[in-house]
This record gives C-alpha cells, sequence and structure tokens, in this order.
C-alpha cells in the first residue's frame, strides 16, 4: 500500500468473534451443523414455529452476554480512536462485541441480539431477556409481534446506503473474519476492484471464496493478525 490512506472501511464477520467464544456459521462445528437456518433464520421459520425461534434465539443471547471482546476487537477499537480521517466499521455481526471493546463508529448490517424488533409497530429496544410468544411491544402492547432484531435470510440488510457510500469514498478496505459467502457484503471487495481506487485487505484465518479478489492477504487467529496489522497502520500515522 502506497500513499495516504485518509479513509478506512472494515467489514467484520463471524471469524472475528469466535475466539470470545460465538460460534460460526460455516466451520465445521459451526451453526449450519447444528440447526436447520431455514427454521431458525427465515421469516418463514419463524412463522412456522416462533417458539422453535425464540428458543435459540434466547440462548444465543444468553451466550453473547457472557461473551468478552477479544484482542482483535480491542485493537479495531484502537485503530478507530486513532485514525483522524473518515473511520466505518461494518459488522455481519449481530454481537456487541466490538461497542464493548470501545468501537464508537460501527453499522450492523444483520441488525443487532441485544435488541427486539415489533413486527406491526417496527418499534426497536433494547433486549437482554428471553422473549416468547406471549412477550407484549413494550411500545403498542401487541402480542406475539416481537422478534429479535436480526436480519434474517430473504430480508434485506440494514444501513446499505451509509455503506455504499463510504465504499465509494474509502481508500483502504478491510475483511476480517469472513467467509465470503453471503451477500451483500461479499461482493463489496469484487465493486472496490472494479473501481481502483481502494487498497484491499483479506485478515482470516484462512483463504475466503473470494480471496483473490484481494490485494493483499494475512491468515491465521483473528487475536494475532488483526492486531499484528493494526500495529503496521498505526506505525505509519
Amino acid at each position: 500500500m502506497t500513499g495516504k490512506t485518509r479513509s478506512i472501511v472494515i467489514l467484520t464477520g463471524a471469524g472475528i468473534s469466535a475466539e470470545s467464544g460465538l460460534g460460526t456459521f460455516r466451520d465445521k462445528d459451526g451453526l449450519w451443523t447444528k440447526y436447520d437456518l431455514s427454521e431458525v433464520a427465515t421469516p418463514e421459520g419463524f412463522s412456522r414455529n416462533p417458539v422453535l425461534v425464540h428458543d435459540f434465539y434466547n440462548a444465543r443471547r444468553k451466550n453473547l452476554i457472557e461473551a468478552l471482546p477479544n484482542a482483535a476487537h480491542a485493537a479495531l477499537a484502537r485503530l478507530e480512536q486513532s485514525w483522524e480521517g473518515d473511520f466505518l466499521l461494518v459488522t455481519q455481526n449481530v454481537d456487541d462485541l466490538h461497542e464493548r471493546a470501545g468501537s464508537k463508529r460501527v453499522l450492523h448490517m444483520h441488525g443487532e441480539l441485544r435488541k427486539a424488533r415489533c413486527g406491526m409497530c417496527e418499534h426497536v429496544c433494547a433486549w437482554d431477556g428471553d422473549m416468547g410468544i406471549a412477550t407484549a411491544c413494550p411500545s403498542c402492547g401487541i402480542r406475539q409481534a416481537m422478534r429479535p432484531h436480526v436480519v434474517w435470510f430473504g430480508e434485506m440488510p440494514l444501513y446499505m446506503d451509509e455503506i455504499y457510500a463510504a465504499l465509494d469514498s474509502c481508500d483502504l478496505f478491510l475483511s476480517i473474519g469472513t467467509s465470503g459467502q453471503v451477500y451483500p457484503a461479499a461482493g463489496f471487495v469484487a465493486e472496490l476492484r472494479r473501481a481502483g481506487r481502494a487498497h484491499t485487505v483479506e485478515l482470516n484465518l484462512e483463504r475466503s471464496d473470494g480471496h483473490t479478489l484481494f490485494a493483499e492477504g494475512r491468515y491465521g487467529p483473528a487475536t494475532q493478525v488483526v492486531p499484528d496489522y493494526v500495529e503496521e497502520l498505526l506505525r505509519r500515522l
């Protein structure tokens, strides 16, 4: 990478939180192998069996509350605090470990597990307890309408206008802990490559499906490769 970097966009996926004890979807022990995600991560699955879906997310919420940010989360928070240019962290994760590590400029394109949303009035609120079909919306009072504030398969990701605007002007794009299989996020690097402006870097446990699209790759556990790369960036300031 040469020249002055003024704008950074960082994309993170499940791999950055795996060392905090939060399971990924696509590794050999991931959630794909334990659940039929068409039943627990789609609007249709929620309509068919809301009890099952609530039980699934209640368990994930408890796991998240007990988890702690790791060194990779802390390194990105330190980078944001030290960076004088534009900075945006886009995460595919529904956990809040980036925020708990100190990150401020974060967009959750797939929603947030520690929030709930009413399917009737669209009210969104913080939510750390269990949720079920009898849970009433704190805004409109309707029961059987509350759901996790997460984007399920077949639903539109959040904040896409803000994300694409940041990508259009960034000089450096980091993809961290992602499989390169979930769109639209998996297509970000291809769009940046066509534009030919941003330096693109993959930081991952292993090469993703789209690794050849990146100009640079660093591979290993997130708690090693992310802090190391951040230290390199900070030394250039």
